[in-house]
């Protein structure tokens, strides 16, 4: 878990997106899972983040190097490391150092918990 706090926002409690409750329309959830939850969708409830997994997903061979998303975005490039580095720490993205970039890759089975958790 890593507390992340970008200039503008409010310090965000980031946690591994592992496995988290029963789907929500299928029962309550009680308050820990509602916190796991939440806290999961946090994390993509910014949109340069969602963005930045839209643009990793789509990628050609399905990864993409930090330096071809600061273009897409408008973002300067701090900043788009920045959001990767939360996505990363969430477990949504992988990320693998060639020579002096970062390429990224999407985690099929951490965003499956996250549509799971919706799905009826």
């Amino acid at each position: 878990m890593a507390v992340v706090k970008a200039r503008s926002e409010e310090p965000m409690d980031v946690r591994e997106i592992t496995a988290c409750c029963d789907p929500v329309l299928a029962a309550p959830l009680d308050e820990a899972a509602a916190g796991e939850l939440a806290a999961a969708f946090r994390v993509l409830a910014d949109p340069v983040r969602l963005r930045l997994l839209s643009l990793v997903a789509n990628a050609p061979g399905g990864e993409l190097c930090a330096c071809d998303a600061v273009e897409p975005l408008g973002r300067s490039q701090p900043t788009v490391s920045h959001h990767l580095s939360v996505l990363v720490e969430a477990g949504l993205l992988t990320r693998e150092k060639r020579g002096r970039w970062a390429w990224f890759r999407v985690v099929p089975e951490r965003l499956a918990v996250l549509r799971d958790a919706l799905s009826g």
